[in-house]
């Protein structure tokens, strides 16, 4: 049976014929958000998924890389396998130099199943508020007093503008937090709304991290997404050391144009002009976050 037909329609998938971006990568730089599918047989979806997955690899994720210049990647495990972690800690023990991953866990989870992750290259675990499936935020936060010990952050998946607080609130969490997306700014409210302030807050105060990723998720435009560049550059002025960048790979539920990977390569330089600070983000910062080994 045809499982758009079955359940939730299947997401339309990436460009595969990536173009060659024009921006040169510093060696080691890091795509700090994708998601990946391994072979349904293996790895079952699970029941209450939220989306059915383009008919695309962890070897196209690896080819997109290679294409445009990136030579690590870290997974964010998808809904698509609830809790079942399996995939994403087998992806980096076949490519342990650069591959690193985000869970996701509940409250059941063991202290021997954390280390397990730990282990394996799990730097942290995801929290999804936007679809509002993801853990309430008091299971979250004491979910980090038990990672904190091994090393993990958490990273959460919100609209910044709910959450005018969010230096505080998640300030306070036992372990760093991190961001996804720039916080998915509002570009009718700008860099001055309370939310996307309270962002940078938390970024200067040392307790958090945003990644600078999927512009398309909030922007009014189409490519090249100009509405968005203002926060970009906000967050870079404010605070490049908590930076990271992600191509947000295989930009799964996009209901607009989907977009070229090597665009959002090039649109790199444009949120970051000067190159020292893009190999920061790109590298450095990367390195930081989720451990992969000094360049």
């Amino acid at each position: 049976m045809n499982d758009a037909l079955s359940g939730p329609p299947m997401c339309a998938g990436p460009h595969l014929d990536i173009r060659k971006p024009k921006l040169k990568l510093p060696p080691k730089a890091a795509d700090c958000h994708c998601h990946v599918f391994g072979p349904r047989d293996r790895y079952p979806w699970a029941a209450n998924r939220l989306y059915t997955p383009p008919q695309v690899t962890l070897d196209h994720y690896l080819a997109m890389l290679d294409t445009v210049g990136f030579e690590r990647g870290v997974m964010v495990q998808t809904g698509l396998y609830g809790n079942d972690n399996r995939f994403i800690v087998d992806a980096i023990k076949a490519h342990p130099k650069r591959l690193r991953a985000i869970a996701l866990i509940g409250e059941s989870i063991t202290d021997r199943e954390l280390e397990d992750l730990a282990r394996a290259g799990v730097r942290g675990f995801r929290v999804n508020r936007t679809a509002k499936t993801g853990l309430a935020f008091d299971v979250a936060r004491k979910l980090a007093e038990r990672v904190k010990g091994y090393g993990m952050h958490v990273q959460f998946l919100l609209d910044i503008e709910d959450h005018p607080d969010i230096d505080t609130f998640l300030g306070s969490f036992a372990t760093e937090v991190v961001i996804d997306h720039m916080g998915r700014p509002d570009p009718k409210q700008g860099v001055n709304a309370p939310g996307f302030r309270a962002l940078i807050r938390l970024l200067k105060s040392g307790r958090g991290w945003a990644k600078m990723s999927a512009p398309y998720r909030t922007s009014l435009q189409q490519p090249p997404y100009d509405d968005i560049t203002p926060f970009a550059h906000a967050l870079v002025a404010a605070a490049p050391d908590r930076l990271v960048w992600g191509s947000d790979w295989p930009h799964v539920l996009l209901e607009t144009t989907m977009p070229n990977d090597g665009d959002l390569v090039d649109q790199i330089a444009v949120w970051v002009p000067d190159e020292a600070t893009r190999k920061r983000i790109l590298v450095d910062n990367a390195e930081r976050l989720y451990g992969f080994e000094r360049a």
